[in-house]
Order: structure tokens, then C-alpha cells, then sequence
């Protein structure tokens, strides 16, 4: 049996960040997977160029039961901390829209890059190790099927539920509850909603289709991107408020934005007479949504012979379209887990436990969850920096 000052189990994200701080600073660190290689969600994100961080990490744009719990670890370790490491390693990075960061090569610099400061700073990765069990006395100890290792800091890393192709389990959530920490109940997050019936026949058909929109879940509300598919509605602004969104709650839609759709719809009524209302409708939407829009709320006839009631019920419906998900595509889909450790049972911080010295839990595991576009990426860095300075 082998002991070591610090044992972080899962080497993504978080658990890599995690094991390199507390490396730096002179601990003994064994850091622990059961995949073969390390980073597997680094490795796909940002379509294999890893949407790294976002220069507009603020507290505001997490999820979290306690809004204030993520302020201090995004303080301590910002996205401009990331960024100069990005830098000192030499990878070339670009920002796309809304403050996104990505890699001009590929995710797997990343990867290299945090597995360059583990080694550097002594950390003992070790891959393909299943954990049988995590007992604690006056030391952590965690068996595997290649034996057992002893600690007096445990950092649970192993992530949340989405995307289980990627092995991803609730396996931090099982061990905190083990040792008493309760959860926020897990939920998926940055998921594409389903529909059923009516809102369903209309989108299948569609699907492939995408536009500019605003996506509003209660107060919240996102301006970027919608996509339809076979089974109902994702693309960015979809997906940044399905984490706001409840089972039974509306998803308000404004597919026209920045645009009075109702004033257009009747200008054109008297400036293009002869028009097909769905030829009008086009200069508003992508030409498959039109005709189909023209076809469920208008009369088939030209622009000219529709009255202007109908005309200014459409024009409302496209500022203001009501729709009821009927679910969504699940952890499958999701690109994050919410919910997860009650943040009242951790230290702000240092992610301890407040009633388990020597245990810490970082990133997804966290009842923590940001936006889309890098956010989380920032929190695993953040909260791993900050478990490692005290690990």
C-alpha cells in the first residue's frame, strides 16, 4: 500500500488542475482515472478545439442553489490566469462570439499542456485504475483493482452525469453521500428539449434549420443561435436556457429579433400586394420555416387578400411563440450536469468539506454550472486551483 500527501480521483478538467497546484506546491500527489487517457471531455469540446474559457466569467453567469458560492474560487483563479498559462505554453487560441476562447489547433494542446505542469510538479498519474472503495479512519484510503493507496487529502473530480458514452457516472455524488454530504438534486444542463404532438409535427419536418433567435425561460433570456431536429429544438440559445428551464414550465421564442415582425408583415401587405404570404415571411425567416408558418397561420392567398388580423396574430407569434417541452434529450445530450454537492457543505474557499477534513469536491461534481462558452471549463479550473492550494 502506497501513501501519498493527496489523492484526486478523475484526471479531467478539474482533477488535472487539481493535482498540478497541489504538485506546485510540493505535495505528493496520486491522481487516479479509469480511462485509458486523460481530458476525454477536453478532447471533444469546442468540436476538438476546446472552448477553454470566456473572458466574461463573471459569478452572475453560474447556476448554483448559493449564487455567491462560486464568487471566491473565480476570484482567486480568473479566466485571465488561464489564458497567460495558455500563453506561457505557446498555444495559439482565438475568441469567437460572446468572449469564447478557443484553441486555433486542437483540444489536445490543452491536454498536453496540463499533463506537461502535472508532470512537472511530481504528480503520479495513473490510468485504467477502477476504484473498488474509499474508506476513511485517520487517512483516506481508496481501493483499486491495482491496489491501495492512502492519502490525508481526497479530491473527488470525477465530474457529473452528462454524456456517459464518455464514461461519465454519478460516482462523486455516491462517495460524497457517503460520507454525509447532501446533494442538489442532479439534473441535465445544456440539453436540447424534445417536443410531442402538434409543436412536434411542425418541427421534424424542419429539422436542420437554424436562425437567429431569443430563447426565454423565465427571466432568463439568450440571443444567439436555434436549430430544429428530429425531435424538437437545440442550437446555443436553446441550450443556454434549457438549464434555467423546469418539467411543465414555457419556452417563450422570439424568432425574429432586433425586428418588429408585425410592422414588416403589414408594410410588405401594402408594398408587395401580389406576394405569397409565405414569399413575405421569408424576408423574416429561413424559407422552410416560412412556408410552414404561412401555411398553419395564414390563409393561401396572396398577402394583399389577408386581412390585417391575421397578419398582426402571426407578427406576435413570431416575437412572442409559446411552446411547452415535453422533455429533453437527457444526460446523453446534456453538456453538463446541475445540481450535484450542496454547496453549503463546502468551503468557498478551498472546496473542504466542512464536516469531512481532508476531503474536497471540484468542478461538475459541484452545484456549480455556467453558462455555455467556456464557463465551465473557467469552474474546473478555479475550483480545482483553488482544492490544490489547500489539498
Amino acid at each position: 500500500m502506497r501513501h501519498f500527501d493527496v489523492i484526486v480521483l478523475g484526471a479531467g478538467a478539474a482533477g488535472l488542475f487539481a493535482a498540478m497546484r497541489a504538485g506546485q506546491r510540493g505535495r505528493r500527489v496520486l491522481l487516479l482515472d479509469h480511462a485509458d487517457e486523460p481530458g476525454k471531455k477536453i478532447l471533444i469540446s469546442g468540436g476538438g478545439r476546446c472552448n477553454f474559457t470566456n473572458t466574461g466569467c463573471v459569478p452572475a453567469r453560474f447556476l448554483s442553489a448559493n449564487p455567491h458560492f462560486a464568487r471566491s474560487a473565480l476570484a482567486r483563479y480568473t479566466q485571465h490566469d488561464f489564458i497567460a498559462l495558455v500563453a506561457k505554453h505557446r498555444i495559439a487560441f482565438h475568441e469567437k462570439t460572446l468572449g469564447q476562447l478557443f484553441c486555433d489547433g486542437s483540444a489536445r494542446q490543452i491536454v498536453a499542456m496540463l499533463r506537461a505542469e502535472c508532470d512537472a510538479a511530481g504528480v503520479d498519474l495513473r490510468l485504467g485504475h477502477r476504484i473498488t472503495d474509499i474508506a476513511r479512519a485517520d487517512r483516506f484510503t481508496v481501493a483499486t483493482d491495482h491496489g491501495a493507496f492512502t492519502a490525508e487529502s481526497l479530491v473527488l473530480a470525477t465530474g457529473g452525469l452528462s454524456i456517459p458514452k464518455m464514461g461519465a457516472t454519478g460516482f462523486a455524488h455516491d462517495v460524497s453521500r457517503r460520507f454525509g454530504l447532501p446533494l442538489v438534486a442532479p439534473r441535465p444542463g445544456l440539453v436540447p428539449f424534445t417536443f410531442a404532438g402538434a409543436a412536434l409535427d411542425l418541427m421534424r419536418p424542419l429539422a436542420g434549420v437554424a436562425l437567429p433567435a431569443v430563447a426565454r425561460c423565465g427571466r432568463a433570456a439568450f440571443e444567439e443561435a436555434l436549430l430544429f431536429t428530429h425531435r424538437g429544438l437545440s442550437g446555443p440559445a436553446i441550450l443556454q436556457a434549457s438549464s434555467y428551464w423546469r418539467e411543465g414550465e414555457a419556452l417563450t421564442l422570439d424568432l425574429a429579433p432586433g425586428r418588429d415582425a408585425t410592422a414588416a408583415l403589414l408594410a410588405a401587405k401594402r408594398a408587395r400586394p401580389k406576394a405569397e404570404a409565405r414569399t413575405i415571411l421569408a424576408d423574416l425567416l429561413p424559407q422552410r420555416l416560412a412556408q410552414a408558418m404561412a401555411g398553419l397561420h395564414l390563409p393561401p392567398r396572396i398577402i394583399g387578400e389577408i386581412g390585417d388580423a391575421p397578419l398582426k396574430a402571426l407578427g406576435g407569434l413570431l416575437k412572442a411563440w409559446r411552446l411547452e417541452p415535453a422533455g429533453t434529450e437527457g444526460y446523453a445530450k446534456a453538456e453538463v450536469t446541475l445540481g450535484g454537492v450542496d454547496t453549503a457543505a463546502l468551503s468557498q474557499q478551498t472546496m473542504a468539506a466542512k464536516e469531512v477534513p481532508g476531503l474536497f469536491v471540484i468542478g461538475e461534481a459541484v452545484d456549480v454550472t455556467g453558462w455555455l462558452g467556456g464557463y465551465n471549463f473557467q469552474w474546473a479550473w478555479s475550483s480545482g486551483w483553488v482544492a490544490g492550494e489547500a489539498a
